[in-house]
């Protein structure tokens, strides 16, 4: 059953994943070199300072890289997919699904929008739209 999919969010990831619920997609900054980071940490990975704090995110950035699923990890899962790595506006890379786009009109460099996908628990996943040209 998909729902064994749901999170488990943890001290480090709770903010986060309760964030979600709220359709608010959290980045955290380091408070000692203000480095902005994805996914949440419990240290800078830049500085190794524990100092951070939550940033809001825009939503918006582009895709550097991408693939198309064709054998889903569950069987739930329907296919074919595509997967991204998001280059965030505010500089971290966020790996995402792009919905809603002919996979075939998906292109590097491409901007997109964030929108959400309900699962289990109340949580949201962050994925995002090709943004219109």
């Amino acid at each position: 059953m998909i729902d064994d999919l749901a999170p488990v969010p943890d001290e480090v990831t709770q903010e986060w994943w309760d964030a979600t619920r709220e359709r608010r997609l959290l980045l955290q900054r380091c408070d000692r070199c203000g480095h902005v980071q994805h996914y949440p940490r419990a240290m800078c990975v830049a500085c190794s300072s524990f100092e951070l704090s939550w940033l809001p995110s825009g939503g918006r950035g582009i895709v550097d890289s991408f693939t198309e699923v064709h054998r889903a990890p569950h069987p739930e899962l329907e296919v074919p997919y595509v997967i991204a790595r998001i280059r965030l506006d505010e500089g971290p890379v966020l790996l995402s699904r792009i919905v809603s786009s002919d996979p075939g009109q998906i292109t590097c460099d491409a901007r997109v929008s964030l929108a959400w996908q309900d699962i289990p628990d109340g949580y949201k996943l962050p994925v995002f739209h090709i943004d219109p040209k």
